[in-house]
C-alpha cells in the first residue's frame, strides 16, 4: 500500500468521478484506475462500484474511509516529526487568518512561549479553505480561521469575533457613497453575504480585495470608501485623511479555532485552544456577544 493510492481513494471518495480526481490530481484516468486497483487488492476488498449513474463507495469504501484519512494524517504527523527543530523535538504549526497577522501577534506569542518552553512554533498566514484541508491532512496542528469547513476529521470552537467598519475620504453617510470610487472587501463568505444583503447596490464595483492589509494600501494609494478592520481603521481616522461613515453600520465576522478531531480531547492542544481563548476573546467589545458555529 503506497500514500498515493491512500491520497488518490481519498479524492474519488470526494469528486465520486474518476475524470475529476484525475484533473485535480494531474495524472491521466489510467492511472487513477490503475491506483484503485492496487490499494483493492492490498485491503482485499472492493472499494468503489461503478454504473452509468456514476461512482459509489461500495460497504467496504465506506467502512475504510475514515481509516483512510487517518493513515493520510498520521502520515503527515510522522513527516512533521522527522523536521522538528525544538528541544523538546515538537513543533506545533499554526495557520492564521490572513487578516490576524498583525493583531496582537507579539502577545500571542510570548503567551506560546511561556506556556511551551521547549516547543517551536511555525506560523503561517492563509485563507480559511486552505488551513481546514492542511488540518485535515496534518499539515498544520491549529488553526485560526473565518470559515469553518464542515468535514468528518475537524472540529471548530468559537474565538469570539473581529469587527469591519467603513471609512472614507468622500462620504459622511452611506447615501453619499460614489460606487466607482468603493473598494469591496472579500475578506470570507460571511462577510461578503452581510455587505450584500446590507449593500446591494454596491456589490458590482470596479474594484475588490480579499485581505485588510491589501486595501489599507490601496485606501493610501486612493481615496475613496471601503471596510477595513477596526484597528485599521482608527490608525487612518487618526491620520485624518478617512472618517468614518457615520450610518454604515459595524460588520462582524466570527472567528474560531479549527483542529483535527483527532486533537480535540488531547491536553496540548486544550491548553493551545486556552492561549488562542485567551488572545481573541479578548478582542471582543463589551457588549459584543460572539457568534457561535454551525454544529461539528
Amino acid at each position: 500500500m503506497q500514500l498515493e493510492q491512500i491520497e488518490t481513494f481519498l479524492d474519488l471518495c470526494e469528486t465520486r468521478s474518476f475524470h475529476q480526481t484525475a484533473e485535480r490530481l494531474s495524472v491521466t484516468q489510467s492511472t487513477v484506475s490503475a491506483r484503485v486497483k492496487a490499494l483493492e487488492a492490498s485491503v482485499g476488498a472492493r472499494l468503489f462500484k461503478r454504473s452509468r449513474a456514476g461512482t459509489a463507495l461500495t460497504t467496504e469504501g465506506l467502512r475504510f474511509e475514515p481509516h483512510a484519512r487517518g493513515l493520510r494524517h498520521n502520515w503527515q504527523t510522522a513527516l512533521n516529526a522527522t523536521k522538528d527543530v525544538a528541544l523538546g523535538g515538537v513543533t506545533m504549526r499554526i495557520g492564521l487568518q490572513h487578516d490576524l497577522v498583525g493583531m496582537g501577534i507579539r502577545d500571542l506569542i510570548a503567551d506560546l512561549r511561556q506556556t511551551f518552553p521547549d516547543t517551536a512554533f511555525l506560523l503561517e498566514s492563509d485563507y480559511s479553505t486552505q488551513m481546514c484541508n492542511d488540518l485535515v491532512t496534518g499539515s498544520q496542528d491549529i488553526a485560526v480561521l473565518y470559515s469553518p469547513k464542515l468535514l468528518p476529521d475537524l472540529h471548530f470552537e468559537p474565538l469570539g469575533e473581529v469587527r469591519y467598519v467603513m471609512i472614507s475620504t468622500q462620504a459622511a453617510t452611506v447615501s453619499e457613497i460614489v460606487p466607482d470610487s468603493y473598494i469591496l472587501g472579500n475578506y470570507a463568505p460571511a462577510f461578503s453575504q452581510m455587505h450584500a444583503a446590507l449593500f446591494p447596490q454596491l456589490s458590482q464595483v470596479p474594484l475588490s480585495i480579499g485581505q485588510n492589509a491589501g486595501m489599507v494600501a490601496l485606501l493610501g494609494s486612493f481615496s475613496g470608501t471601503a471596510y477595513v478592520l477596526e484597528s485599521s481603521a482608527a490608525a487612518l481616522v487618526a491620520d485624518g485623511e478617512y472618517r468614518r461613515v457615520s450610518d454604515a453600520p459595524v460588520i462582524a465576522q466570527p472567528l474560531f479555532a479549527g483542529l483535527n478531531a483527532r486533537n480535540r480531547n488531547r491536553t496540548s492542544f486544550r491548553r493551545m485552544v486556552a492561549i488562542l481563548k485567551r488572545q481573541f476573546l479578548g478582542r471582543v467589545p463589551t457588549g459584543a456577544a460572539p457568534s457561535r458555529p454551525a454544529d461539528t
